[in-house]
């Protein structure tokens, strides 16, 4: 599931940049939307990292002591990622309230100071951090520590617009791990309650510098 997470977090923060790089460039409503979108994956980005240094992390920390410097250099990682991300939220909010072309290079730059320290994390949290958790954490006790940090503090609806935002492009097999969060009538209305609203969504993000076919495919 982590890498499910990261994938739609880098799927987003790729198609901000190439909707901003691609002519013609974005119209009022359509900043208003790409900008406010990039403020809600901040947002999601600074839970993601909240839960894991205050839930999953510690937990590790003491099923498996000789990960402590490995789980010291990711929490390292977040310290040096919230700046980033915080120029990024900024950026993205007078690109969405303006109409000045100038923004749109703030925001590109402040895209790509995030990418360049948010990518090699995510990619360390995969490869070196999951392996460890996977060997020392039950099954239930990250079901436990997701549902408390990831899905309880969410309300219907903010669980609706990200399960659709996690499927959004997805391979068979991780359809099935994030439709199995939830238990199955709610994840009926999730699926298709909500659905049409994240495709308005994506039509505001996106279009047209990307194609609606690109988006959304299952």
């Amino acid at each position: 599931m982590m890498g499910i997470v990261h994938g739609a977090l880098r799927r987003d923060l790729d198609r901000v940049r190439a909707v901003l790089t691609s002519e013609p460039y974005p119209q009022p409503g359509q900043r208003r939307a790409l900008g406010e979108h990039a403020v809600w994956l901040m947002e999601l980005l600074h839970a993601h990292h909240t839960g894991e240094d205050e839930g999953l992390w510690p937990l590790v920390r003491e099923r498996a002591p000789a990960a402590a410097p490995l789980l010291d250099s990711l929490e390292t990682d977040h310290r040096r990622i919230n700046p980033a991300a915080a120029a990024l939220t900024a950026a993205a909010r007078r690109y969405a309230a303006t109409t000045a072309d100038g923004t749109r290079v703030e925001l590109l730059t402040a895209l790509d100071t995030l990418t360049n320290v948010l990518v090699p994390h995510l990619e360390r949290e995969v490869e070196e951090a999951m392996p460890v958790v996977s060997a020392h954490i039950t099954h239930a006790e990250w079901h436990a520590w997701d549902q408390k940090y990831n899905v309880k503090p969410k309300s219907f609806a903010q669980l609706g617009r990200e399960g659709h935002w996690l499927l959004d492009g997805i391979d068979p097999e991780g359809y099935r791990i994030v439709a199995h969060q939830v238990p199955a009538v709610p994840r009926f209305i999730l699926l298709y309650g909500f659905a049409r609203a994240y495709r308005r969504r994506t039509a505001a993000w996106w279009q047209p510098q990307i194609p609606a076919q690109s988006v959304v495919e299952r």
